[in-house]
């Protein structure tokens, strides 16, 4: 039995084995001009001395080998990490990187003024001269101030073809002529300079970077130099992205300064609308009632007013979120073409549209909350007291009003509807949710959906004012209602889009927004008509 198992074994290796390398010998026998042209025709194929010598070899080989043992390779492909990088500074920051580090499997050492008072440091490194720190590695990375640059004078020829990635940041935009990347650079010009992780903090760093920002800008001279600064970016768990040559170091030292740049322009316009609109209110609704009846309901002023206020505000943002757009596309209708930059008054607008919607769902979810406390209110119940035993002493019913009905209903309705649109638009301006989508599912939430949560809201207000405008005693001081204020960018918003999607107007803006363009050309008699020609890409 033994013997026909070996012998069909010995059967099925031989066949393996002809399969597996006759097939690279006539393959390379049939391709190769140099093969003689008997041996690519010949029935046999190439020399088969040779091909049974190879055989031959490969088979006892393979006989050789251990039948369960498998070949492994290197995962990394024979690339290494760089066994020790070198920090000259011991403060928050470079605690926090030499830790990290040392989890990542790299070994770390310190540089510091006094090696023997550096005591917080994290366990498993080394800390040693600034001289001699330099010369166990050959990536360098300097946690220090500008103001403390000037000990790297005197290691010049330490730091000589030395990687020094500068981490440093200013206190304030302008403070130099230079960034601090260039003056280190220029300080020591034997070595070169790498800018990266100045945008990171201490905090994220000991966090691992799962909830902070995990992207590190790098910029260099060097693309040798920058990717080894990536590598041990990347071997940190964070993202590195090249931002070119160490001219773009003083825009990466102004980033970390930057407080909200998208969103000053929102908050700017949201403050302003509450405090308009909020003492509008209180004008119309405190005053007015002080100086004509002298009655004090300046309690009104915590939730009536507050709650008059937040409304309004978000429905005129959630306007101005698609504002810029309906201009955008008449501009492109003007001109004629998209290949006209649009004026930068408008760029900045629609730059900040994610946020000018983001604060208006934040004053919508204010005025929801603040809508479900009104029943529970103490003013709201005494009123509702004091007409029910009015009607119980006058002896009177409250006759049901189907109109009235229908008009609370249809306005709650739109109310609920239009806010959940508005939380789905929120949701879907996140990045987790937005880099998930395609353009066309990214357009029809924030584009389609958009207009049609507008659309609600606006319905919502209409609604909710129903035929207050036409009364005069709504007119106080010839002061409007503040919600008819509130309808005005809206309409005009609706209006401009409802032009805009008519097939006429809707065909011209589609054709150039696909490259189409409208040109002057001159005619025989000097006269100027218009022409359409397609730009090809």
């Amino acid at each position: 039995m033994c013997a026909y198992l070996d012998l069909g074994q010995h059967f099925i290796q031989n066949i393996l084995l002809k399969t597996i390398i006759w097939i690279p010998f006539l393959t390379l026998a049939k391709h190769n001009p140099h093969t003689p042209i008997q041996e690519r025709h010949v029935k046999g194929g190439p020399d088969c001395r040779l091909v049974h010598k190879f055989l031959k070899i490969n088979f006892l080989h393979l006989h050789q080998m251990n039948s369960d043992s498998v070949a492994m390779t290197d995962l990394n492909g024979g690339k290494n990490k760089p066994e020790t990088v070198c920090i000259f500074g011991t403060g928050d920051f470079g605690r926090s990187l030499g830790l990290r580090l040392l989890q990542s499997g790299y070994s770390v050492v310190y540089g510091s003024r006094d090696p023997k008072n550096s005591l917080l440091l994290p366990t498993g490194s080394k800390v040693m001269s600034h001289a001699a720190a330099a010369c166990e590695a050959h990536v360098i990375v300097v946690a220090v101030q500008r103001e403390h640059y000037g000990f790297l004078r005197s290691l010049a020829l330490d730091l000589e073809r030395k990687v020094l990635v500068d981490v440093s940041n200013n206190l304030k935009r302008g403070l130099y002529p230079e960034s601090n990347a260039e003056y280190l650079s220029r300080l020591v010009p034997g070595a070169t300079v790498v800018k990266a992780f100045n945008t990171i903090s201490a905090w994220a760093l000991q966090s691992g970077g799962l909830d902070a920002n995990r992207q590190v800008l790098i910029c260099g001279d060097r693309a040798d130099a920058k990717q080894q600064v990536t590598d041990i970016a990347q071997s940190l768990g964070f993202t590195a992205l090249d931002r070119g040559s160490l001219r773009a170091a003083a825009e990466l030292e102004d980033l970390p300064l930057q407080l909200f740049p998208l969103w000053r322009l929102p908050l700017k316009i949201a403050i302003c609308l509450t405090a308009f609109i909020f003492f509008y209110t209180l004008t119309r609704l405190v005053i007015y009632e002080r100086v004509t009846t002298g009655k004090d309901i300046a309690f009104r002023i915590m939730i009536s007013l507050a709650n008059k206020a937040f409304p309004i505000v978000s429905l005129v943002m959630l306007s101005l979120c698609y504002l810029p757009g309906a201009l955008a596309g008449f501009l492109q209708l003007y001109n004629g073409t998209k290949y006209r930059r649009f004026p930068d008054w408008l760029d900045r607008w629609m730059l900040c549209r994610k946020q000018l919607g983001l604060v208006a769902l934040a004053f919508g979810f204010l005025h929801a909350i603040y809508t479900l406390v009104i029943p529970i209110r103490y003013y709201v119940r005494y009123r509702y007291n004091a007409y029910v035993i009015s009607l119980i002493k006058d002896n009177k019913t409250y006759e049901f009003d189907n109109t009235a009905a229908w008009r609370f209903d249809s306005y709650f309705s739109m109310g609920i509807l239009g806010f959940g649109l508005f939380v789905l638009l929120g949701i879907t301006s996140l990045p987790s949710v937005s880099n998930s989508l395609n353009w066309r599912e990214f357009r029809f939430v924030q584009s389609k959906l958009g207009y049609v949560t507008l659309l609600l809201c606006t319905a919502h207000t209409f609604l909710y004012g129903w035929d207050r405008f036409l009364n005069p005693q709504s007119y106080k001081w010839w002061m409007p209602p503040a919600y008819m204020l509130s309808l005005v960018v809206p309409c005009v918003v609706l209006i401009l889009k409802l032009i805009l999607i008519t097939p006429c107007v809707d065909r011209k803006v589609t054709r150039i927004r696909q490259g189409w363009e409208r040109q002057a050309k001159t005619s025989a008699n000097g006269s100027d008509s218009k022409i359409d020609q397609r730009l090809m890409a």
